[in-house]
């Protein structure tokens, strides 16, 4: 995809155990990515009501 990446990573913490939000450019479905060691994960994040968490994204032309 080069210049025009689909995920941006919006916040980061941690260098062994990492968290990281990223947050889908297409739809602004945020997703959290844990890694820990040899293992890691994605999910998208969900609010109290379980619906995804949603960042309006500017439209790209």
């Amino acid at each position: 995809m080069g210049k025009n990446e689909r995920f941006v990573r919006v916040y980061a913490q941690g260098s062994v155990n990492v968290s990281e939000i990223w947050v889908d450019k297409l739809t602004g479905v945020n997703y959290l990515f844990h890694a820990g060691g040899y293992a890691g994960g994605l999910t998208p994040l969900l609010d109290r009501e379980g619906k995804p968490v949603i960042t309006a994204v500017p439209m790209e032309e």
